[in-house]
């Protein structure tokens, strides 16, 4: 269980307690079963930060396992048999831990389980359960196709008006990429790219954002701060190739060959803004981020898998971890003054 786990532990916590409470005011003002067990709406709503934990920690844990499935690629029909079993066996679950909570806690000592699991508002609330999960499930898909954090910011509209920010830009790039497509076909080259940034997901661990997949090249980002800290920038270049040369056998049996990759990296200002109409998204523009995409364009010049501008390797100060040699004041395309670039390399 890594930071990101825990946030998504955390968001479904989140969720969880504010359906509950929806549930408790929707179904206890103003009515009365006949039939199960009805608790006052006032101690329902302070009981739901606790059932919202175990129902977001069990749902939260089951959307992992299902997304770990999903990503090892199981066929469609089987992952969402899999998904029914897994959320009829969740509510199983929680439904079980429910009926103690009310015999010992609330003091419901003469609730017998058949009659707690049979009766027609329990159906309802069933029903309930079901239909926040899909729709908690249907929002962390379209999270993931954005990318972690940015559905929230859409939704705060942080971006409406557009501002400036301070980041660190990455852009990554598949070396020999033509060559491959051409030996592979555009199918099994597709799946290589597909393994290839399913492995990528490891520089979420140096707080890396990955902003966007183009072709075979993938453009991360981080906030200045996140970025230069513990040099994150660097090391997410470096724990991606380590998780490229960790399946290199993978890579070997599947496809032949196995692939690297190259990488320019700058830091600056940027403006961030919310952009499209009917596909909404957040759009970083300046000459930042343009100068990154120049700088990783000479990787093949130099014959370097990693290089950078001068005004990040001072940004990241003296004590780096890794080598860097000065290239030179290199003229780059759209640039009217040359830009100094250093070609780093990891000391182990």
């Amino acid at each position: 269980m890594n930071k990101k786990k825990w946030l998504l532990i955390r968001d479904y916590w989140l969720a969880w307690t504010i359906a509950l409470m929806t549930y408790n005011l929707v179904r206890g003002v103003g009515t009365i079963d006949t039939d199960g067990v009805q608790i006052p709406v006032f101690q329902g709503i302070l009981l739901s930060p606790l059932f919202g934990a175990v129902f977001g920690l069990v749902f939260g844990l089951a959307q992992l396992n299902f997304e770990r499935l999903y990503n090892k690629r199981t066929p469609l029909p089987r992952l969402l048999f899999l998904r029914l079993i897994l959320s009829l066996g969740v509510l199983s679950l929680v439904t079980f831990i429910a009926f103690w909570v009310f015999k010992l806690l609330l003091g419901f000592d003469d609730l017998r389980y058949a009659d707690f699991m049979y009766n027609a508002p329990i159906f309802v609330f069933y029903g309930y359960i079901v239909l926040v999960d899909i729709l908690i499930s249907i929002f962390r898909q379209v999270s993931l196709m954005l990318g972690p954090g940015t559905l929230k910011k859409l939704i705060k509209g942080e971006f409406y008006k557009p501002r400036e920010e301070d980041r660190v830009f990455m852009f990554l790039d598949l070396k020999s990429s033509t060559a491959m497509a051409e030996e592979l076909g555009h199918f099994k080259y597709s799946r290589m790219i597909q393994d290839c940034f399913d492995d990528l997901a490891v520089v979420t661990d140096t707080e890396a954002e990955i902003y966007q997949y183009v072709g075979d090249e993938a453009v991360l980002t981080w906030q200045s701060k996140e970025g230069l800290k513990n040099q994150n920038c660097l090391r997410a270049f470096y724990h991606f190739k380590g998780q490229i040369d960790a399946r290199s056998e993978h890579y070997l049996s599947n496809y032949g060959v196995k692939p690297f990759f190259k990488a320019g990296l700058n830091v600056g200002k940027v403006t961030v803004a919310e952009v499209g109409k009917m596909k909404k998204e957040i759009a970083y523009h300046g000459d930042t981020i343009n100068t990154a995409a120049r700088i990783q364009g000479k990787c093949n010049d130099f014959k370097s898998e990693l290089l950078i501008s001068e005004q990040l390797k001072c940004a990241l100060g003296d004590q780096l971890s890794f080598h860097t040699e000065l290239m030179g004041d290199i003229p780059l395309k759209g640039k009217a003054a040359h830009v100094a670039i250093y070609a780093v390399a990891d000391n182990v």
